[in-house]
C-alpha cells in the first residue's frame, strides 16, 4: 500500500493545475479513471479564454488567470498559451445583450457588421466586438500542469477508478477498482462529472453536481478565408460558431442537455439543431460535417465554481462544478484552492476573488432543508 499526502481524484484540468501548484508542497498523487489524463471535457473544450463567460462571479477567476495563460514563468512554460481572435456579439431587432460589467466592448451598426461577417443575414442588425476573447491552446496548458506535477516528483495514474475511501485513524484509505490501495492525508475530488459520485464514495454528501451535455459540430462551408473568423454569438444564447481553418469552423447550438456522468456523444437531433441555427445566421452553404462531439459540462446548484473543504469532513476538499468555464478559470482556481489547503494568503493576482463565493459551506442550509 502506497501513501501520499495529497490524493487528487481526477485529472483533468482542475486535478492537473492543482496537483501542479500543491506538488512543490506536498507529496501529491493524481488518480484518474480513464486510459489518458483529460479524456472528458478537458480534452473537448471549445478551447477560448471569454472574459465574461460564466457571468459576474465567475469573471474574477478568468481575469486572474488571464496573466498567467497569456505569459507564464519561464520554469512551466517557454511561451503563453493564448492566441487573439476576438468575438463579436450579434443580435436581432428586439434583442438584448447581456454583456458582465467591466468587459471592453464596441458597439457595431449593420454596416460595420456587414463588413466584418460577410454574408450575414439582414435580420441581424446590431453588434458588439469584444476584442479580448483568446483561443487557449488546451492541450499544451494541461500537459505543462501535468509536466509540473511530475516534476515535482509527483505521480499520475490512470485506469485508477475509486471504488471507496474511507477514513479511519486520521488518514483516508483509498482503494481502486484495480485493487490498488492508497492512504493519504486529504483527499481532493476534482472528478468533474463524478464528482458527486467521488463524495459518496468517501461518505461524503453530494453537493448536487450534475452534467449537461454541450454538442460541438466541425462543418465545411462555401466560403473561404473563416481561419481567423471571430467567435460569432448569438445575443439570445443559442449559438455559437468561430473559424477552424480556411473552409471549416466550429458550431454549438449552446445546448445544456441533462444527462448522467459517461462517456458523452453527440446526437443527431442536436446536430441538426445546430446547423440549423447557423443556416439562419449567414449564407453560408453547408458542404459537409467534417466530425462532430461532445462533452460534459458540470454545474453546483448556483452555477458556480465548488472550491473548499467540504464541511463535514475536513480532510475532503472539492474541486469541481467548473461548467463550461474550468479551462479559462484554471491557474486562478487552482492557485486559490493551493492558498485555502496550505493556509497561506492569496497570491495578488487573487485580490478581486472573494473565495467565500465558492465554499461548499453555501449549500448547507439548502441540503439540510432538503433532507428535514
Amino acid at each position: 500500500m502506497t501513501s501520499t499526502d495529497v490524493l487528487i481524484i481526477g485529472a483533468g484540468i482542475a486535478g492537473a493545475s492543482l496537483g501542479a501548484e500543491l506538488a512543490p508542497h506536498r507529496r501529491v498523487a493524481i488518480a484518474e479513471a480513464e486510459d489518458q489524463p483529460g479524456y472528458h471535457a478537458t480534452g473537448r473544450s471549445a478551447a477560448f479564454w471569454h472574459e465574461g463567460y460564466g457571468g459576474p462571479y465567475v469573471a474574477p477567476l478568468s481575469r486572474a488567470s488571464r496573466p498567467f495563460l497569456g505569459a507564464p514563468p519561464s520554469n512551466f512554460a517557454e511561451r503563453g498559451f493564448l492566441t487573439p481572435r476576438g468575438a463579436i456579439h450579434i443580435a436581432r431587432t428586439g434583442e438584448a445583450f447581456d454583456i458582465v460589467p467591466g468587459v471592453a466592448v464596441e458597439p457595431l451598426d449593420r454596416a460595420a457588421l456587414a463588413e466584418r461577417v460577410p454574408g450575414l443575414l439582414p435580420e441581424w442588425v446590431r453588434g458588439l466586438a469584444e476584442q479580448g476573447l483568446a483561443d487557449i491552446d488546451v492541450a499544451r496548458l494541461h500537459g505543462a500542469y501535468l509536466a509540473q506535477v511530475r516534476r515535482h516528483g509527483g505521480e499520475v495514474r490512470t485506469r485508477a477508478r475509486l471504488q471507496r475511501a474511507d477514513w479511519r485513524s486520521g488518514r483516508w484509505h483509498v482503494r481502486f477498482e484495480d485493487g490498488v490501495e492508497m492512504t493519504a492525508t486529504l483527499l481532493i475530488n476534482a472528478a468533474g462529472a463524478w464528482a458527486d459520485d467521488v463524495a459518496a464514495a468517501a461518505g461524503v454528501r453530494p453537493i448536487g453536481i450534475e452534467p449537461k451535455r454541450r454538442t460541438m459540430v466541425q462543418l465545411r462551408v462555401g466560403r473561404t478565408g473563416l481561419a481567423r473568423l471571430p467567435l460569432i454569438v448569438g445575443a439570445d444564447g443559442s449559438f455559437y460558431f468561430k473559424g477552424e481553418g480556411d473552409r471549416s469552423l466550429w458550431l454549438s447550438p449552446h445546448d445544456e442537455i441533462e444527462c448522467t456522468a459517461c462517456d458523452a456523444a453527440p446526437e443527431e437531433i442536436d446536430i441538426a439543431v445546430a446547423i440549423d441555427r447557423f443556416s439562419k445566421v449567414v449564407d453560408w452553404p453547408v458542404e459537409r460535417v467534417e466530425r462532430s462531439w461532445a462533452g460534459l459540462r458540470s454545474f453546483a446548484p448556483d452555477r458556480l465554481p465548488v472550491i473548499g473543504f467540504d464541511v463535514g469532513q475536513p480532510a475532503f476538499f472539492w474541486c469541481a462544478g467548473q461548467g463550461g468555464f474550468g479551462i479559462q478559470t484554471a491557474p486562478a482556481a487552482a492557485k486559490l484552492a493551493k492558498a485555502l489547503i496550505l493556509g497561506e494568503p492569496p497570491e495578488r493576482l487573487l485580490s478581486d476573488v472573494d473565495p467565500a463565493r465558492y465554499e461548499p459551506k453555501r449549500f448547507v442550509a439548502e441540503l439540510s432543508g432538503a433532507t428535514a
